[in-house]
Order: structure tokens, then C-alpha cells, then sequence
């Protein structure tokens, strides 16, 4: 499946709870479109968030999003993992 890193660049009022509680909600939903978020980076000084995410697509890894809590990535980036 396809592996995908998404940006959120200064989300207001990002710190390690409301974070969190967003990535908790990706994961109670997204079976329903056959994602898997698997972790979250947050810049807490710019308030940047960092997903890495394996979906079908980049709208499908949007819609999770969206739906989940409606903090929508600025940029989804197809990426190949490396070691």
C-alpha cells in the first residue's frame, strides 16, 4: 500500500495533548477507508504536524482527517520509506 507523509504547517493551539486526541480520532476511523495512520511529529514552537500515513490514495488519507477532527493536511506527499 501506498506510504504517505502529510504536513500540517501552524496548526493554532498544537501541543502534545490536542495532538494526540486528533491521532486518536484518525485511528478510531480510519478502517472505514482503509488507511492506517501510523505515527505523528509535532513542532510545537510553529505549531507543524507531521503524519505518516500507508492509505489507497491521498484523498483517502485526507477524508480520515477531515472527518476524524477537520485538521486537513496543507501537503500529502507520496514517500518510499528508507533505512
Amino acid at each position: 500500500m501506498p506510504l504517505f507523509m502529510d504536513v500540517h504547517r501552524q496548526v493554532e493551539g498544537a501541543n502534545a495533548k490536542t495532538v494526540a486526541a486528533a491521532h486518536f480520532k484518525d485511528l478510531e476511523i480510519q478502517g472505514k477507508y482503509g488507511v492506517k495512520y501510523q505515527r505523528y511529529w509535532l513542532e510545537e514552537t510553529t505549531g507543524r504536524i507531521f503524519c505518516l500515513v500507508e492509505a489507497p490514495d491521498k484523498e483517502a488519507a485526507a477524508r480520515v482527517h477531515r472527518e476524524g477532527h477537520g485538521l486537513v493536511a496543507d501537503e500529502i506527499h507520496e514517500v518510499v520509506e528508507g533505512s
